[in-house]
């Protein structure tokens, strides 16, 4: 009761007119960033948090947490229209997203992105604002051995659950992880496999390979089958937003699992990637359409846009209870914190309940108003559509050079970014899924350095990682995952038997 009662204050927080202004803002800033590949939401609020150092934290804390959400929003819009993730999150959203906008769904593919965000960050919104206390509780248990089991089980649903073929994907799969390799050992210090090259001093980042290997490999796939943009000509109006509202309640339960798999992702420190990609993995092996899964299936939108906004919403959850960011973007906003004077932590709910209560509030404010910004622009995103591929091809790949110089502002990322093109393109044409090795990439190197500090800390024995029932059951979750279909077969023979 407590609790609702603080929700109505920072609801009247929000609603001065002041705060209002900078949360519009905010998401139009945002969905901008989100647009744009190699921004990303934490360089995005990174950049911009200078702008907030006059405001008040109320409504500085507002205002950057809003450009998150519109991020969050604008991620999808590149992913759907043009197979480039604007952002990270966004890579499992391509998948069946783009071949519906190839076949004209596209504002069909962009009304279930956007209300799927909606509704995954609707329900993390809840759950922080119920259960704020037993969540922050349950997080301070989560040590290396917790973490690596949370990106072990990532792994493992990838392989296990995916339909692909399972030889295909381990071998993506371990390219990615050779890649997570290059760089400085986080760890002993030690450089490995930099080749002389100081530029892969930080390894390889994420965001070039993705901008390389969906947006470069896309185009390149897309000349050579003749410079026709394969998105058609659709027709986007109020119709086809309230068609598919009213297709999305068939989904309910899909919706239902991926917000509950996007809150765990985001409270751990998995993060909204990780979460995006499980969830598309799963919602493939339970849906009665799984077959289709790649082909344009609307199912294959709402499981990773879902998750992944639940996923970033909760991420915010250990940043303000504990001080422990669950995010990249989460950390650029504790570091804004601090600079406002504000501790992070337990006693932040107890001192500054004004602050933390008009945040949470914010957050359900904020996504209602991206959910209608978003979609009122659905047309303008739409009308890209109806330009001749040959005009806007070009543009794409200086948006993607630009995207990809402004990471670290240097030369060598450029070219890296055409290499992981040309690698994509060759492994579309020889039918190996990228998706494995985009995680691969991700969490590779934070799966390595939580599995070697786990190891230190246990002196070299594996048995830390069934050392107390957390860690336990998420490794036992994690290998009934990646067996999953030798223990589906052996159900069906010994079905079979029993019937015989």
């Amino acid at each position: 009761m407590e609790e609702i009662v603080n929700l109505f204050h920072g609801f009247a927080v929000v609603l001065q007119p002041f705060n209002i202004m900078v949360m519009i803002v905010g998401i139009l800033l945002g969905v901008i960033i989100g647009v744009l590949p190699g921004l990303g939401g934490a360089n995005g609020v990174a950049i911009l948090l200078p702008l907030t150092f006059s405001m008040s934290p109320t409504s500085a804390i507002i205002m950057l947490s809003c450009i998150y959400w519109g991020a969050l929003f604008g991620g999808a819009i590149t992913s759907i229209l043009f197979n480039i993730p604007g952002e990270p999150w966004s890579v499992a959203t391509t998948f069946d997203g783009h071949p519906m906008a190839r076949q004209g769904r596209a504002g069909e593919a962009l009304t279930a992105a956007f209300t799927s965000s909606f509704v995954g960050a609707l329900f993390a919104v809840i759950v922080i604002t119920l259960v704020a206390p037993l969540v922050a509780r349950f997080a301070l248990q989560f040590g290396p051995a917790e973490k690596f089991s949370v990106y072990f089980l990532a792994f493992c649903s990838f392989i296990g659950m995916s339909k692909e073929p399972p030889f295909k994907t381990v071998a993506s799969m371990m390219i990615g992880f050779a890649l997570a390799t290059v760089g400085l050992d986080s760890v002993t210090g030690q450089l490995r496999l930099t080749f002389g090259f100081t530029e892969l001093l930080t390894g390889f980042d994420f965001l070039i390979a993705v901008i390389g290997l969906f947006g470069i490999g896309e185009i390149l796939l897309t000349m050579e089958e003749g410079l026709s943009f394969r998105g058609g000509n659709a027709r986007i109006n109020a119709k086809v937003v309230f068609q598919t509202w009213a297709e999305l309640p068939r989904y309910w339960v899909t919706s239902l699992r991926s917000c509950v798999i996007g809150c765990w992702m985001g409270i751990t420190p998995a993060g909204a990637t990780p979460a995006s990609f499980m969830s598309y993995g799963i919602a493939k092996r339970m849906s009665k359409r799984g077959d289709n899964f790649g082909n344009g299936e609307i199912e294959g939108v709402v499981a990773p846009e879902t998750a992944a906004h639940a996923a970033g919403t909760s991420a915010l959850l250990p940043m303000l209870a504990l001080g422990v960011p669950g995010s990249p973007t989460a950390a650029v906003l504790l570091g804004g914190l601090l600079i406002w004077g504000l501790q992070p932590g337990p006693l932040l709910f107890v001192e500054q309940k004004e602050f933390v209560w008009g945040l949470i509030a914010s957050m359900y404010l904020g996504n209602l108003f991206g959910l209608l910004i978003v979609l009122t622009c659905v047309p303008l995103f739409a009308a890209i559509l109806r330009i001749p591929f040959s005009i806007i091809a070009p543009i794409i790949l200086v948006f993607c050079a630009i995207g990809a110089y402004s990471v670290h502002n240097n030369n060598f990322d450029v070219v890296m970014m055409l290499v992981f093109g040309v690698a994509g393109y060759f492994l579309k044409k020889c039918n190996y899924p990228l998706a494995p090795m985009v995680l691969a990439i991700v969490l590779g190197d934070k799966a390595e350095e939580s599995f070697r500090q786990s190891l230190l800390g246990s002196q070299g024995s594996l048995t830390v990682f069934w050392s107390n029932g957390l860690v336990g059951t998420i490794m036992a979750l994690g290998l009934i995952a990646l067996f999953w279909p030798l223990i589906q077969e052996a159900w069906v023979r010994v079905r079979a038997m029993a019937t015989a």
